[in-house]
C-alpha cells in the first residue's frame, strides 16, 4: 500500500493510492496516517479493503506529510561511505546519530524557505524508515518487523548553521521546512530489499545526486536495532537513513541552494518530491 495525507497544512486527511492512480480517502477507516495506525494488525486490515468503494479524492489537492504526528525525526549521518569521503570525513565505526525537529516537516512538494542568515542550504535525498511497532532494543534480525514502511526524505541543512556555529549538528538541520517527507509512505511488504533502492536528486534540472541504498555502511536492520538499545521507537517515528555523494557541500567548489532553486528528487519504488527554495 501507498499511504499518503492530502489537504491544507494541518487539515490533511489519510489517503491511499489506488493502483489506477486515483487517491482514496481513508477517513472512515482511520484517524490518521499515524501512531495506532502503523501497527501491523491495522495495515493489515487496511490492506483488506476494496478501494474501489473508498471515496475519489481530487487529484489536484495538496499533499502533505505522509506521516502525521510524527514523536522523534532521527537521523543517521554519514552513512553512505562515498558521501563521507566527499565531505572529508572518516567513515564512522557505529551510526552517527542526530535529531531533527519535527517542526521541519512538510508535504513533498512544499515550498522551502531558508531561514535568516542562511548562507549554505544543501540538500540530500535520503531513505526514510517508518516504525510500526515499538522497537526497544531489538536484535537486528527482528529489527525489520518493527518497520511499517519506507518513504523519501529531503534532510535539507544549512551548512554554516550545522558546522560553524558550535554544538551539534541539530542546529543545521531543523529550520522549519527542512523535513519534506512522502509522497506517501510504501509499506514494508512492497519494498522487497531496501539495500537495493536507486536514488536521485536534481537541482535546476541538473541530476547532482545518482545513487543506491547499496552504498549504505549501515543497513536498515542494523540502524533500527542501534537505536532501539539507545531509546524505544514509537510507531510513527522516522529515521532519515543518510545520502549519497552530491551534495553542495562536497562540489569543488561548493554549491548551496539559493531563492529561485527547484529541486526534484525520488527514490525507486517511493514516487517524487518537488519543491521550490525561497528566501526569507
Amino acid at each position: 500500500m501507498k499511504l499518503m495525507r492530502v489537504g491544507p497544512r494541518g487539515q490533511e486527511r489519510p489517503a491511499v493510492l489506488h493502483s489506477d492512480g486515483s487517491i482514496r480517502d481513508l477517513s472512515g477507516e482511520i484517524d490518521d496516517v499515524a501512531g495506532a495506525a502503523l501497527l501491523p494488525e491495522t495495515l493489515d486490515r487496511l490492506r483488506g479493503l476494496s478501494l474501489d468503494s473508498l471515496p475519489v479524492i481530487d487529484g489536484g489537492s495538496r499533499i502533505g506529510a505522509c506521516v502525521g504526528h510524527v514523536g522523534k525525526f532521527i537521523c543517521i549521518g554519514l552513512n553512505y561511505a562515498d558521501h563521507a569521503a566527499e565531505s572529508g570525513m572518516e567513515v564512522p565505526k557505529e551510526p552517527v546519530i542526530f535529531m531533527k525537529a519535527t517542526s521541519a516537516i512538510i508535504g513533498p512538494n512544499d515550498t522551502v524557505v531558508l531561514p535568516r542568515g542562511a548562507e549554505k542550504g544543501d540538500w540530500e535525498v535520503e531513505l526514510g524508515v517508518v516504525i510500526g511497532k515499538e522497537a526497544r532494543d531489538v536484535s537486528e534480525a527482528d529489527a525489520l518487523d518493527h518497520v511499517a514502511g519506507y518513504c523519501i526524505v529531503n534532510d535539507l541543512s544549512e551548512r554554516a548553521f550545522q558546522l560553524e556555529h558550535g554544538g551539534q549538528w541539530v542546529k543545521g538541520k531543523s529550520a522549519d521546512t527542512f523535513g519534506p517527507i512522502g509522497p506517501w509512505m510504501v509499506t514494508r511488504d512492497e519494498i522487497a530489499d531496501p539495500a537495493q533502492l536507486s536514488m536521485w536528486l536534481e537541482l535546476n534540472g541538473e541530476r547532482v545526486q545518482d545513487g543506491s541504498t547499496r552504498t549504505m555502511v549501515f543497513g536498515v536492520a542494523h540502524v533500527v536495532s542501534y537505536l532501539s538499545r539507545y531509546m524505544s521507537l514509537q510507531p510513527g517515528d522516522i529515521i532519515s537513513t543518510g545520502t549519497p555523494p552530491g551534495v553542495g557541500f562536497g562540489m569543488t567548489p561548493p554549491r548551496y541552494l539559493k531563492d529561485g532553486d527547484e529541486m526534484r528528487l525520488s527514490i525507486e519504488g517511493l514516487g517524487e518530491q518537488h519543491q521550490r527554495v525561497t528566501a526569507s
